[in-house]
């Protein structure tokens, strides 16, 4: 008997504890349900007591099965959403929470971190007649838990889907080069469709980045070949600006050195100089056309 009544004692004071609980909370029907339900097995223990000790130790139980299935933890990232005979009620907050059992109350948690999606493989034509393969991740974050699970079935499936068939419809408005050189700005543009579509279930779209964008073999080599031909026009351009300014410096250098002779048999004589370091077995001289106007004079004046 004694046993019983020290259980009585401890259960009666968890109830108490979580009907000061609802009190302190505001949560009104909760605290109405505690207190009639506490009522009627309280007179009931004190009842059967003294008549039949082991049914009043039965109900004993009643606590375990009412009281556990009333509490829920939500942890920090988690936000829960609360339906009361099917209708919303409110968000309950992260911590130790109250609701009512036997299905009256249904919580439906929804977590607030960032998810991140990989968009699967789509096949896109651009807008020159291109196929290409484009892979793409999308991160987003839930910022109002009612419209997620209000609004939307199953907002991550949901979003997925959009994203692939944004994905599709703004790739495929533009050219090969755009998509190559332009992943940042098309990133951008795909966050603010993606946003903008999902933003009446919750749902706010962070970021969208194109991971990769993979082409047929026929394209990278007629690619490679582009490149490849855009290199030697470069190459060529280059060589001519530099026999352009070559042929603009030895004008300027033989405008300067007709107007001293002797520098040029100067220069002559250098060049000499820099050819004899090599060791050469050889060496080519230029003959300066002065010794050959001398000769020439020479043979004019002396026939024979």
């Amino acid at each position: 008997m004694s046993l019983i009544i020290g259980g009585f004692a401890l259960l009666a004071v968890w109830w108490i504890i979580f009907i000061v609980i609802a009190i302190v909370r505001k949560q009104t029907p909760i605290f109405l349900f505690l207190l009639v339900l506490f009522l009627a097995w309280a007179v009931a223990e004190v009842l059967l007591l003294a008549r039949n000790p082991d049914i009043a130790a039965g109900l004993l139980i009643v606590p375990f099965i009412i009281l556990i299935q009333m509490m829920r933890i939500i942890p920090e990232y988690q936000r829960g959403v609360l339906f009361r005979l099917g209708r919303l009620q409110k968000v309950l907050s992260p911590g130790f929470n109250l609701i009512l059992p036997f299905s009256l109350d249904v919580l439906r948690k929804v977590d607030m971190r960032t998810f991140t999606i990989d968009v699967s493989k789509q096949e896109v034509i651009t807008r020159d007649n291109v196929t290409v393969v484009v892979d793409a991740v999308v991160y987003f974050n839930v910022f109002d838990p009612i419209l997620a699970v209000v609004k939307v079935a199953d907002y991550t499936k949901s979003t997925s889907l959009l994203a692939q068939t944004i994905l599709r419809s703004v790739l495929g408005q533009h050219e090969l080069d755009d998509m190559l050189a332009k992943r940042a700005e098309l990133g951008q543009v795909l966050q603010k469709l993606l946003d903008d579509a999902t933003d009446p279930w919750g749902i706010k779209v962070s970021a969208v980045e194109i991971k990769a964008v993979e082409l047929a073999e026929s394209m990278k080599r007629a690619i490679a070949r582009q490149a490849e031909a855009e290199r030697e026009r470069r190459a060529k351009i280059i060589a001519a600006e530099g026999e352009l300014q070559a042929s603009e410096k030895l004008a300027q250098a033989a405008e300067v050195l007709s107007k001293s002779p002797s520098s040029l048999q100067l220069r002559y004589l250098q060049t000499l100089t820099e050819i004899a370091v090599e060791k050469n077995s050889t060496i080519i001289f230029p003959l300066p056309l002065e010794f050959l106007n001398f000769f020439s004079k020479i043979a004019e004046k002396d026939p024979e």
